[in-house]
């Protein structure tokens, strides 16, 4: 690549002179330039540039510090760009492209609102709107609990020695960007680093009082908005619960009831403001803090419903309940952290819900399809150009056409697909020790394993067949064992619990069929021949919850001590059972349940709408007598402590974490006779534990 000069810069501006200042437009775009390559004391020199357009380049930023008085217009589609900071300095920038761009996020466009105060166009669309929400109502809703933070936990130092004062600013700003959270999970890094700006700026203001924030803010906020600084934060609340008065969440719609536009679509999504049952207001309110540390595995968990959600119904009419939710996932997170990103699939669209705000962030939709398994992973994506692969979590679902689609959600690319059968995807389930290992279920009675292989910035990727697994009829869930040994998996059939092996041959043998079959006590009652496994998890390294549908109880049992048994001349085992736990006397199939490790919890959904729970923390001590079911667990909901069965119909529940439920019963095109008969179930997926 030519060297840039300002012979070079003459001949790519216009209009045409001989003077650096007097160029309006400028055309740098396809010449392969690094940042290295933009020379800031030379492009200083373009006083008069009103647009510039830099893509299809290799600029990973913009240079620093580089002012353009005039600059309106930035084209910076198709490059590599990782970081919008240093474009702070363009005050007079009106439109911005970064289309192409692959790691620029949702949270950079919130950062480029934030910092550039005339900015009204990004990538081709009108922003005015979320931008003044941006600069007005988030920033205040961020400063209004940084504030409330630093009055109920910090203090400035006596005497504030310039060590103290160093140790009192990290650790504000640490704890401020933990605690201090506003608006969906997509934005969360705008959110750490806008309120760490604003930590140290106010630290700043306490130690130097001829700055005043105060009167700054109340410069800078419209009229209309300015009831919002005056909220008092309390505790910190970061989640809807009981109060005496308005929660500053509450506040990020006006008084007018207005959506504020901070995704890109809204859907039918009702806060629960009140408590639930009819409970009144008041009484001693807990922080959330205490609500997580109330959460663990010797206390019952509490219950609170934040969101009713509608958002998969066929041309987003409120009229439709025939459409059915068939999954859903908490996206993995990279941290230890739990996710709030929750992904549904549903007729012909997946969805991706924030809950806590219970909106819809984004919406995939093919014609024609009906989804009904999906599953998240890490995979690598390497960049090119020397530089260092870095894990992406990609979304994978299924449904009657019998293909795969693979997205990366956080750059809205659906990047491929792949054919699994011609009949339709019944279960897909990851590999939790290898990412880029896809066990597929389908209607054609096969388990297939798929090595997706990674990513490259260009989304090429390529697929290879591994195993086979043959079974005698549809497989509907798959289970791999936490721990060792790492080549089994577990599969509820409608048939029965098999179990396979899935260590790779080195040469040869693609194709197996089961090992064993895994019986249960009830199937030695001659009158009871369904032997359909309709739900299957793991509650801990050892210890499996299993259901039929057909017998109104929950078996838990060893999976060590049931494997290290011989299978008898029939190729069966019998689960050594650990408990029973009472379940709803159903003739319902496909009630799918599901696992909290973490916490010792086993939930089932019913035919009526009710969520099961069971709280077994001490399970292994052999403190439950055989034969002897075990009563559903007491829950707290709100204020009110009840005996689940819960009635919860669609909703997104929080205890330390999210729960989500789906809500659906009906049947599977494509599906055997079962499934047409009386459909499946919802799933409960637990953030922390199988997916």
């Amino acid at each position: 690549m030519e060297k840039i000069t300002e012979k070079f810069l003459l001949e790519k501006g216009s209009p045409k002179t001989n003077r650096l200042e007097e160029i309006k437009k400028l055309d740098l775009s396809k010449l392969q330039l690094k940042s290295s390559d933009l020379p800031v004391k030379l492009f200083s020199c373009l006083q008069s540039l009103e647009h510039c357009d830099l893509s299809g380049n290799r600029l990973e930023e913009f240079p620093k510090n580089l002012e353009l008085p005039k600059l309106r217009f930035l084209d910076l589609s198709d490059n590599q760009m990782e970081d919008v900071t240093s474009m702070a300095s363009l005050s007079s920038l009106e439109e911005v492209m970064m289309e192409d761009n692959l790691y620029i996020t949702v949270s950079d466009s919130y950062k480029l609102m934030s910092l550039l105060p005339k900015l009204r166009s990004f990538n081709g669309k009108d922003i005015t709107s979320t931008a003044n929400h941006v600069r007005f109502v988030f920033m205040e809703n961020l400063r209004t609990r940084m504030v409330a933070l630093w009055e109920k936990s910090y203090s400035l130092p006596v005497p504030a020695t310039a060590k103290k004062m160093s140790a009192l600013v990290t650790d504000f700003v640490n704890e401020a960007q933990k605690k201090v959270k506003y608006g969906p999970n997509s934005i969360s890094d705008f959110t750490k680093w806008k309120v760490e700006i604003m930590a140290r700026d106010y630290l700043r203001s306490l130690t130097e009082p001829k700055e005043d924030l105060s009167t700054n803010i109340n410069v800078s906020t419209p009229k209309k908005r300015k009831e919002i600084s005056l909220l008092d934060c309390g505790d910190l609340r970061l989640i809807p619960r009981k109060k005496a008065r308005s929660d500053p969440e509450d506040d990020a719609n006006p008084a007018t009831g207005r959506q504020c536009p901070l995704t890109p679509r809204r859907v039918f999504a009702k806060k629960e403001a009140s408590p639930i049952n009819g409970v009144q207001s008041g009484g001693e309110e807990e922080s959330s803090n205490d609500l997580k540390n109330s959460i663990n595995k010797t206390q019952p968990v509490r219950l609170q419903p934040l969101h009713v959600l509608q958002c998969h119904s066929k041309q987003d009419n409120m009229e439709d309940f025939s459409t059915q939710i068939w999954s859903c996932a908490f996206q993995p997170q990279l941290d230890s952290e739990g996710s709030r990103l929750v992904a549904t699939c549903g007729g012909d669209s997946l969805c991706l819900i924030d809950c806590e705000t219970g909106m819809v962030m984004k919406k995939y939709k093919i014609s024609g399809e009906e989804f009904f398994s999906l599953a998240w992973s890490t995979i690598l994506m390497s960049r090119g150009g020397g530089a260092s692969t870095q894990p992406c979590r990609i979304l994978a679902a299924g449904g009657k056409r019998g293909l795969v689609k693979l997205i990366h959600p956080r750059c809205n690319v659906a990047y491929g697909e792949f054919r699994v059968s011609r009949r339709a995807v019944s279960i897909l389930r990851f590999n939790h020790r290898q990412g880029n290992f896809l066990f597929t279920g389908s209607y054609d009675n096969k388990i297939v394993l798929w090595d997706i292989g990674g990513i490259d910035s260009n989304y090429n990727f390529k697929v290879v067949q591994l195993l086979t697994l043959e079974s005698s009829s549809t497989p509907l869930h798959i289970c791999l064992p936490p721990t060792k040994p790492e080549a089994q998996l577990l599969a509820a059939c409608e048939d029965g619990l098999h179990c396979y092996n899935t260590q790779l041959a080195a040469k040869g043998g693609t194709k197996r069929s089961k090992e064993a079959e895994v019986t249960f006590p009830v199937y030695e009652d001659k009158d009871f021949n369904c032997h359909t496994v309709d739900g299957l998890a793991f509650l801990s390294d050892d210890i499996v919850a299993s259901k039929n549908f057909t017998h109104s109880s929950i078996y838990l049992w060893s999976w060590t001590r049931t494997r290290s048994q011989p299978p008898d001349k029939n190729g069966r085992v019998r689960a050594t059972v650990l408990a029973e736990l009472r379940w709803a006397n159903t003739e319902i199939p496909y009630l799918a349940l599901n696992t909290c490790p973490g916490r010792s919890y086993v939930m089932c959904g019913d035919n009526e709408g009710k969520l099961w729970t069971y709280h077994v923390p001490n399970l292994q001590k052999g403190k439950f007598q055989a034969g002897k079911p075990i009563e559903p667990t007491e829950v707290s909901l709100g204020h009110r402590r009840k005996y689940v069965p819960v009635p919860l119909n669609p909703r997104l529940f929080r205890s330390g974490a999210p729960v989500a439920r789906p809500c659906s019963q009906g049947s599977r095109p494509g599906g055997r006779s079962l499934h047409q008969q009386r459909g499946r179930g919802p799933r409960i997926p637990v953030p922390g534990g199988p997916q």
